[in-house]
């Protein structure tokens, strides 16, 4: 038998977004799931009025776009990074920057809440992927530079 071959480790920046793309997974999933079952706030309790203007009735298709979009997007995002894949970085970027757009169109739409606190906390969420994916891809984008600029014969 082949050995399997071994991956390099991940390095700190790349933990720090699949531990962030992981956990806004997790409270994506589960959020959208309770809104799409509770549609009218039968279990996130949230008032159906606070749509008035929106082009929704119901917590259905939020919840929807926020299972599918800010759920299943990020474990996606979180993959890339288990699978060291390229594009991962700006996967996180995107991850990072949708959360914000959403949580910008939420306040936009039903206002601004701090009880419970899950809007100023998820901007802080949203940011720090934000803030991870970019310096990650300046540090990816400063390798590449950095070894294009060594001569064949000292690389190592």
């Amino acid at each position: 038998m082949r050995p399997i071959p071994s991956r390099p480790a991940l390095s700190r920046i790349a933990k720090a977004a699949l531990a962030l793309e992981i956990f806004l997974a997790i409270g994506a999933l589960a959020g959208g799931i309770a809104l799409m079952v509770g549609p009218r706030g039968e279990i996130i309790p949230l008032k159906v009025s606070s749509l008035a203007g929106s082009p929704f009735d119901t917590f259905f298709v939020p919840g929807l776009i926020l299972f599918s979009i800010l759920g299943l997007g990020p474990l996606v995002a979180a993959l890339l990074v288990w699978l060291r894949h390229p594009l991962a970085p700006l996967a996180a970027f995107v991850i990072g920057v949708g959360l914000l757009i959403w949580l910008a169109v939420e306040i936009a739409v039903i206002g601004y809440s701090n009880d419970p606190p899950l809007q100023p906390f998820y901007l802080i969420v949203g940011s720090a992927i934000t803030l991870v994916a970019v310096g990650w891809i300046v540090r990816e984008r400063a390798t590449l530079l950095h070894d294009a600029h060594i001569p064949q014969r000292h690389r190592a």
